[in-house]
């Protein structure tokens, strides 16, 4: 039964920069033996490996090109290339218009683009986008972030996750996380700006969020550095009903009519 369940791993939420224990935005969302890399944050590559090694995963998954959701884009490029890994296609990659050319931008060296493709797929994101890995559904909405950002729609086993990715309160979200299992909700600033278009939520309206799309759970990750966990949590609770937890490393959800009592591991 465990192994039909949908599962999240975080592999960090620190922002805007990893902590001594915490690397930056990334997670592992597997259900039986598929495995997708949703976000590649500064310093998620390591913790990655504890799971599955990078010829495991079955897809990547990017919501913006902020550094601290997918710089390590950069050494897993190395790692599938010219180290012990021996992929036998490019790893599918989802990612925001441009991300290739981005990627190539860093790491091309001399006057020979680097093959950004030899390592990865490049599938490029728009409003609406799905696409099925292994049983996996991937739903892609663009939110409201300043630059090209995405929320992400993951549907297995009956079991609905929605991730924010980046964003401030928008009907995009709200929309995409309809009736979810699970809402991983970015929680990032300690209160809205005075001036200036708001691109994060606060954890108010990560509660708002969550009740809107009625969300059986909440976890809150991606909590900005003038904020504790504990206070995003108790925050966030004023303003939805359901169970509100904290998106901590290294631990892992499993989403599932087994689990659902159960919560976090």
């Amino acid at each position: 039964m465990t192994n039909e369940l949908l599962r999240l791993t975080v592999l960090g939420c620190a922002t805007p920069y990893p902590s001594v224990d915490n690397p930056c935005s990334g997670y592992l969302v597997s259900s039986e033996d598929t495995h997708v890399w949703v976000d590649a944050g500064t310093g998620t590559l390591g913790p990655l490996q504890r799971h599955v090694q990078l010829d495991e995963l079955d897809a990547i998954w990017i919501s913006h090109l902020h550094a601290d959701h997918s710089a390590d884009l950069l050494t897993a490029y190395y790692g599938a290339l010219y180290a012990d890994v021996r992929l036998t296609a490019p790893i599918p990659l989802y990612g925001p218009p441009g991300i290739a050319d981005r990627l190539a931008a860093f790491l091309t060296n001399t006057p020979v683009r680097s093959p950004i493709e030899s390592a990865f797929a490049v599938i490029e994101l728009h409003d609406g986008h799905e696409a099925a890995v292994g049983p996996l559904k991937l739903t892609s909405r663009a939110v409201a972030h300043g630059i090209p950002a995405f929320a992400l729609k993951v549907e297995a086993a009956g079991r609905t996750l929605v991730y924010s990715g980046d964003t401030a309160p928008c009907t995009g979200l709200t929309s995409l996380a309809d009736g979810c299992d699970v809402l991983l909700c970015e929680a990032e600033s300690a209160q809205a700006p005075v001036e200036g278009d708001q691109v994060h939520h606060t954890p108010e309206d990560a509660g708002d969020t969550a009740s809107a799309a009625r969300a059986g759970r909440l976890i809150v990750t991606h909590v900005g550095r003038f904020l504790t966990p504990e206070e995003a949590v108790a925050r966030a609770s004023t303003r939805f009903g359901g169970p509100v937890e904290y998106a901590v490393p290294g631990s892992t959800f499993e989403i599932g009519q087994a689990a659902d009592a159960r919560g976090a591991r």
